[in-house]
């Protein structure tokens, strides 16, 4: 009995040990992938596009977020590409701040032009290209920009290949994976390529996904283009969310499918509050001014140019309220008008919100009707999205 006895002692210690070990192991993997988060302040999130290098100026003021996504084209001029440009940026940030976490920015399926290793893949392997029924070449609004057929498989391999180079580098901390809801959402490409084409691109595109969460995801980021609040989607886009480790929100306000705005505003914020409750992380994308009319829908989100006055803090004010009823630890915010430097107003500003103390939340935000109230330490919420008014109460 004795020898039996102790010999169950070290099997249960033995075993408890393995069970530590690995949660402290999973614990230190979460924590180095994770970005740094805080309540201190508002937490912020940055996303932006430069196709010169970055100044030093630019450079101190992108080290003091702790996500960023550096767009399409970024550093492509000085660089010769996206890649190298995306990299010398990260690098750059990396050595003021080694904890900001960079993600490189891979669209799923649209062929933006200033990525060299594409341009490249392409010449070798024009059928690569999406065209229709007809032979012709599919292309977005714009008339020139054409898409990558992810129904292929050698397709895929690539373009997973392709991101497995990049993050190779130190710099890099993941990916931001954009035009998901294009291939999701059925009228996109049926419009382009029928709607059995557009099944088989949807069908490689899942695929996709889930060779790129198995292969890379463990390791790094995976940010989506994702919720979004749609017919289509079952849960506004979460249920896609098992790939990736957060969603970027943009087009928060902008559809409606004939729902009135406070409604259609009210589901994404419930699927918003949802997935940061999960411990999903949110890249939240609001724009501050009134959009272009001629600008092409989502594409960087341009906005008219902004006057800082009173309007301009009641809209700030407006937009922090609809982030703060939603953040949970790991989300992050970005007010902007376009991601483009050299046309944004808010580029290399900060605004006097940002510097107040915030503190953690108290419990999560309430709801009667359209009105939405949540407390922080040093911070009280009124939110009425029906009117589209905010009251934030700094203590």
């Amino acid at each position: 009995m004795h020898f039996k006895t102790t010999l169950l002692v070290l099997l249960i210690a033995v075993s408890f040990s393995a069970c530590s070990a690995q949660k402290l192991e999973t614990t230190a993997n979460e924590t180095q992938i994770q970005p740094e988060f805080s309540w201190d302040k508002i937490p912020l999130y940055m996303h932006l596009r430069k196709a010169d290098a970055f100044t030093k100026k630019e450079v101190n003021y992108l080290s003091k977020f702790p996500l960023i996504t550096f767009e399409k084209t970024t550093g492509s001029k000085t660089f010769g590409s996206t890649e190298k440009g995306t990299i010398n940026a990260a690098k750059a940030v990396k050595t003021i701040n080694p904890n900001a976490k960079i993600l490189y920015y891979k669209n799923v399926v649209i062929n933006w032009g200033s990525y060299q290793e594409d341009k490249q893949f392409l010449n070798e392997h024009p059928e690569a290209l999406l065209v229709n029924a007809k032979g012709k070449k599919a292309l977005m609004p714009n008339g020139k920009t054409g898409f990558f057929d992810i129904s292929q498989d050698f397709v895929r391999t690539y373009w997973i290949n392709h991101i497995q180079k990049v993050i190779e580098s130190p710099f890099i901390d993941g990916v931001f994976l954009d035009a998901n809801i294009k291939v999701l959402a059925p009228v996109f490409f049926n419009s382009r390529v029928g709607k059995e084409k557009q099944q088989a691109i949807k069908s490689g595109y899942l695929s996709m996904m889930a060779d790129l969460d198995a292969e890379i995801g463990k390791d790094n980021l995976l940010i989506a283009n994702i919720i979004r609040v749609r017919p289509e989607f079952e849960d506004s886009g979460r249920e896609y969310l098992k790939f990736f480790d957060g969603s970027y929100i943009e087009g928060f306000e902008h559809q409606s499918f004939g729902m009135t705005y406070e409604d259609y505003l009210a589901q994404g914020i419930e699927a918003v509050q949802k997935s940061a409750r999960e411990g999903k992380i949110i890249a939240m994308s609001l724009g501050i001014g009134k959009a272009l009319k001629n600008a092409e829908a989502g594409i960087d989100d341009v906005r008219k140019k902004i006057d800082f006055n009173e309007d301009f803090t009641e809209r700030l004010d407006y937009l922090l309220a609809i982030f703060l009823v939603c953040a949970e630890k790991y989300s992050y915010v970005y007010p902007h008008d376009g991601y483009n430097t050299k046309t944004s107003t808010v580029w290399l500003k900060t605004f006097p919100q940002y510097e107040k103390k915030l503190g953690a939340p108290k419990g999560y935000a309430k709801r009667e009707g359209y009105i939405y109230t949540r407390s922080f330490e040093h911070l009280d919420v009124w939110l009425d999205i029906k009117n589209k008014k905010a009251q934030l109460n700094w203590k």
